[in-house]
């Protein structure tokens, strides 16, 4: 596979991916190969997208935790401008890593990709001035299909760098900030999203 290293299972997650792609670069400039189904086939990564989608988001912007509830997506996702800290939770039922968390950051330098699976809750905390964040999906966007997680849960326990606050009993975003002052900024969705052990009653 010669456009990409895949780093497989990181922090002992099954199925969770850092992806990290060739980068030809000169005093001009650079090219990589920002996607190649070759090469995840020759990783061992066999997925078909049949979406991208773009945002763009301020410093201090948090968006997640989100899961699709009845169509559940593959993303791969990585940053194109600025720096975020991206970050994946297993819902698997049955995994032996359930409610398990892992952070990677990704940046317009480093141009690493996480490849997320099927059942795991997604987000990530813009640390830059402006992000802009690109993502494949294995299923197109079903209205009404999303749920979520308090980013904050204490029972999952994300370590979101840079952020100061205490968590008070709910999502909202009152009390904390960035280490520069900068205020954690949520949608009115995002603050109303409930923990773990009460979205998931097994």
């Amino acid at each position: 596979m010669g456009q990409i290293t895949v780093e497989k299972n990181v922090g002992g997650i099954e199925g969770l991916c850092v992806i990290t792609p060739a980068v030809h670069g000169d005093s001009r400039g650079y090219f990589m190969e920002t996607y190649s189904q070759r090469d995840m086939e020759e990783a061992g990564i066999d997925i078909v997208f049949v979406q991208d989608n773009q945002s763009c988001s301020t410093k201090g912007v948090l968006r997640g935790l989100h899961f699709q509830k009845q169509y559940p997506q593959t993303k791969l996702v990585r940053v194109i401008k600025g720096r975020v800290f991206d970050v994946a939770v297993d819902l698997r039922s049955g995994s032996a890593t359930y409610g398990k968390w892992y952070g990677v950051e990704l940046t317009e330098e480093n141009k690493k990709q996480f490849l997320i699976p099927k059942g795991f809750a997604h987000g990530f905390l813009v640390l830059t001035d402006v992000a802009e964040f690109c993502y494949k999906c294995d299923d197109f966007y079903h209205a009404n299909d999303e749920g979520g997680l308090a980013w904050n849960d204490p029972s999952i326990g994300i370590e979101w760098p840079e952020l100061t606050g205490e968590y008070k009993g709910s999502a909202d975003s009152e009390g904390y900030s960035l280490a520069d002052g900068t205020k954690l900024n949520l949608s009115d969705k995002d603050k109303k999203w409930d923990t773990l052990g009460n979205t998931f009653r097994f």
